[in-house]
């Protein structure tokens, strides 16, 4: 397995491993209203572009034999006020595909993200991540991350709780 750096032309690739990977991990727990309506929004190739080009974000894609089996996406700045520290990153999405869950993707990525953040010289790394996601919320904690807070997050019509959950670098 390799991780490489995402460039503007993996857009369409993006928009569509990220619509995947979202709709295999939420859409058995949301209605299939709701899910369309978010993936619509937040995966198109002209949304992945922009996010792509943004300052301060960073795509890693996870590969094997040449196939893309996950991805995460890193970005300075929106701090909530329950993070603490001087240069903090966040990790905004990290995703394998099903198939791939339990097969070291998620551990490439998140090295890659530890890695990515200490050489940007940030002091804190932090995420969010749905509090009716257990499997996710123990990757995270074995990880060494604590919850710090909480903040909505608006699936479609669906307004969820997600935990912020942090660890210092």
């Amino acid at each position: 397995m390799i991780v490489r750096k995402a460039n503007y032309s993996d857009a369409i690739l993006l928009a569509e491993l990220g619509a995947r990977t979202f709709a295999d991990s939420f859409a058995a727990d949301n209605t299939p209203e709701d899910m369309a309506e978010y993936l619509a929004l937040s995966f198109s190739p002209e949304k992945q572009a922009a996010e792509i080009a943004e300052s301060g974000t960073l795509f890693l894609i996870a590969e094997e034999h040449g196939l893309p089996v996950g991805y995460t996406r890193l970005r300075e700045g929106n701090v909530p006020d329950c993070v603490s520290g001087v240069h903090p990153i966040e990790i905004v999405r990290i995703y394998s595909v099903k198939e791939m869950i339990g097969r070291g993707v998620g551990k490439a990525l998140m090295s890659d993200c530890l890695e990515e953040a200490r050489s940007r010289g940030c002091d804190v790394i932090w995420l969010d991540v749905w509090e009716k996601n257990p499997r996710a919320i123990a990757f995270y904690q074995k990880w060494g991350f604590e919850k710090v807070g909480e903040q909505g997050f608006q699936l479609g019509h669906d307004l969820q709780t997600d935990w912020i959950m942090a660890r210092f670098l």
